[in-house]
């Protein structure tokens, strides 16, 4: 199945500043499969290391981690020679051993020419340790993410459907109906099986949504497995009933994450960690409310005041145990649920382009679910699960800050009226 990060993959194998390169993202996401994919398309040969499946090369990393003692041990190993240039060298589940990933400043420094990717499913979780040196500035880093509703619609075979949705974004012209009806339909079976590469493909092959969630709550269960396996025993039980929650939150017509939800009389003090060890590990994201809407929105956002959402939007479904037909006829019987599982899948579709997503509050309560940085731009995002156009919020915003253009995304088939952009919910990779 194609994945877009084979295009910076190629890019960073012929950059003249390439270093080791750390992949990082949640479990399941597709790292090791990239990885090797792209090594065995573009290099003569790949070495790759499992510290999970061989805890013994902990041993290897030990004493010296210099790469004139490691790549002869290495090469032994792997059962082939490591060439320069010609060899990718792949290090799996790599925090499992931080020796290894300190070793990566050496490689930048002292070896440059051998090719490093190094992948690991908790590497935001183990780089806050401190007992060891995190290779700071001599390492490129990129984030994987789960297939987005581009990628899900290529695997089906939609590349010319994709390739219609992508001219009718750039000149606001509507998609003809049967195609747009199409297109909404594939959106949402992407909401039921989500981007996790193992899901999509089994789709592919069976279309058995039962197959698939089995899948789903085998991935599930790996990430409860792991927020005991890589966490303080204090935290376990804080992470488990904050992961839980997230879900619930997404169903209160105020998506803003309320502590107090989590357990009566929840504090920050209490559950910060525990979100924090949820955001590093790449199972949920969080954005913050900014107070004003300036440049850089950084600069001004409300620590105490965000939203969080799930990194997989099979993996909502299959958390909140939704049944596929509902979704895939969008019954009533969700309709509390179906505004924040649209902003969540807006907000998996923009964190995976690369945006920095924040949301806005009037004082008097008008809101706008995203505020993104575009060609320079500050744009609003306002979201709806139908083709409801009354927007009060988004009007108020566009009064107050005159932004060059707003985006609204929706059922509606695309347009530009009113100095906004209608973008249908399934184009929103587009953005």
């Amino acid at each position: 199945m194609y994945r877009k990060i084979m295009q910076f993959l190629k890019t960073w194998k012929n950059s003249e500043h390439r270093k080791p390169l750390i992949l990082q993202g949640a479990r399941q996401v597709g790292k090791t499969y990239s990885i090797l994919e792209f090594g065995r398309t573009h290099y003569e040969n790949v070495a790759y290391f499992n510290f999970e499946t061989n805890p013994k090369l902990n041993e290897t990393f030990a004493e010296d981690i210099s790469p004139n003692y490691l790549i002869p041990i290495l090469s032994h190993i792997a059962g082939q020679t490591i060439v320069k240039d010609k060899t990718l060298i792949v290090f799996d589940e790599v925090q499992l051993c931080e020796r290894a990933l300190t070793s990566l400043k050496y490689f930048c420094e002292d070896a440059p020419d051998y090719h490093i990717i190094v992948a690991g499913s908790l590497l935001g979780v183990a780089v806050n340790r401190a007992k060891f040196s995190f290779p700071v500035g001599k390492v490129d880093m990129k984030t994987l993410y789960p297939m987005d509703m581009e990628e899900f619609m290529l695997a089906l075979g939609e590349e010319q459907l994709v390739n219609q949705i992508k001219n009718c974004f750039q000149t606001n012209t509507p998609l003809p109906s049967a195609l747009h009806d199409a297109a909404m339909q594939l959106y949402r079976q992407y909401l039921i099986v989500g981007g996790m590469p193992e899901c999509v493909m089994q789709y592919v092959q069976t279309k058995d949504y039962i197959l698939i969630r089995h899948t789903q709550d085998t991935i599930l269960t790996s990430y409860l497995n792991d927020m005991s396996k890589y966490n303080n025993l204090t935290e376990i039980k804080k992470t488990r009933l904050a992961y839980d929650n997230i879900t619930v939150q997404l169903s209160k017509k105020n998506t803003r994450f309320q502590y107090k939800l989590i357990k009566k009389g929840g504090r920050a003090s209490e559950f910060e960690n525990a979100i924090e060890w949820l955001c590093l590990s790449g199972i949920v994201s969080q954005i913050y409310k900014v107070e004003q809407i300036k440049k850089p929105l950084e600069n001004y956002r409300d620590i105490d005041a965000f939203k969080i959402y799930v990194s997989d939007l099979g993996l909502l479904c299959a958390k909140k145990d939704l049944v596929p037909s509902d979704i895939l006829y969008m019954t009533e019987d969700l309709n509390d649920f179906k505004g924040g599982m649209t902003e969540n899948y807006v907000n998996v579709q923009l964190s995976i382009s690369g945006y920095t997503t924040y949301y806005w509050e009037s004082e008097r309560g008008a809101e706008i679910d995203f505020i993104i940085q575009r060609d320079a731009q500050l744009i609003p995002i306002e979201v709806k699960s139908a083709d409801n156009t009354r927007a009060k919020s988004l009007k108020i915003y566009m009064d107050t800050y005159n932004p060059a253009y707003a985006i609204k995304l929706s059922t509606k088939n695309f347009g530009f009226e009113d100095n906004k952009k209608i973008v249908p919910l399934y184009a929103a990779f587009c953005i």
